[in-house]
């Protein structure tokens, strides 16, 4: 099986182009292997770029754990490097399913003519708490709303962008924060289907920096639905601007909640790193 290695603002994923060839059937075990960072790959995952009826390409993706996500917004900026790269799609915009819905995104090239740098709609922020899901009761939304873990009481804030957040405002993210407090939020049965944890330093009203507890993987050096979650927290907490800067482990991302569309629009990297045979 022919693999390529990218990330985008070091959030990492093996990517396999299934336009030419076949994969096992047993997805979850291939993830779990492939992506191990010492007997595998090593990756924050697994991406098949699947053809598709309604768009240019569909995202399919897996966590290190071998579970289903519905969306990654670094893992779809890379699938649009692939599928523009290679010749599946030439026209900007692209379209690409993942999760059920159809992401438009512009790419930008470099001198070569291979893609660098891409914006994704990433659509209209879902924060009704029976959507995201959380079972955190909401006055409508869960902004703001203090819960208690491991014996400490912190606000948190919740919102899904194709996929579960919850965004804790913190003064500084450190390693008790993210390590310790991160996995038990993830699990923690307010959330039925887990949760990725954002836990954001607030530079000035229009710069922050995230570590992220990606659910499924860990701590990952960036998350792509994470930062656009991040902007719209920002915005309903009072805290940030609609337009921020996001300094992330692995790179920086511009986030965009436009007003008038309720579209959060997020611009960042697409990197190959190599490439290979599994």
């Amino acid at each position: 099986m022919e693999f390529v290695k990218m990330h985008g603002a070091g959030n990492d994923y093996v990517y396999v182009d299934c336009f030419d060839q076949t994969v096992p059937s047993d997805l979850p075990e291939l993830a779990r292997r492939i992506s191990h960072r010492r007997f595998g790959v090593g990756a924050d995952g697994l991406i098949l770029v699947r053809p598709s009826e309604q768009a240019d390409a569909w995202m399919h993706m897996f966590n290190a754990d071998g579970s289903e996500s519905e969306m990654c917004g670094n893992g779809i900026r890379c699938v649009a490097k692939l599928v523009q790269d290679r010749g599946y799609a030439n026209a900007s915009p692209l379209i690409i399913e993942s999760g059920g819905r159809a992401y438009t995104i512009q790419t930008q090239c470099d001198d070569d003519g291979k893609v660098c740098q891409v914006t994704v709609d990433m659509g209209k922020p879902i924060l009704q708490p029976e959507r995201i899901p959380t079972l955190i009761p909401g006055d409508p939304h869960v902004v703001d709303v203090q819960v208690e873990v491991d014996g400490r009481r912190f606000p948190v804030t919740c919102v899904s962008m194709g996929n579960p957040h919850c965004v804790v405002f913190v003064d500084h993210a450190d390693d008790e924060w993210v390590l310790k407090i991160g996995p038990q939020l993830e699990n923690d049965p307010r959330f039925p289907k887990r949760v990725n944890v954002e836990f954001v330093e607030v530079l000035s009203p229009t710069e922050v920096r995230q570590r992220t507890w990606e659910r499924g993987s860990g701590e990952t050096w960036a998350c792509g639905t994470g930062a656009s979650a991040v902007c719209v927290a920002g915005v309903l907490t009072g805290r940030t601007e609609r337009t921020i800067l996001n300094h992330l482990l692995g790179g920086d991302l511009t986030l965009r909640w436009d007003e008038d569309s309720d579209h959060v629009f997020m611009t960042g990297g697409a990197t190959e790193v190599f490439r290979g045979t599994w």
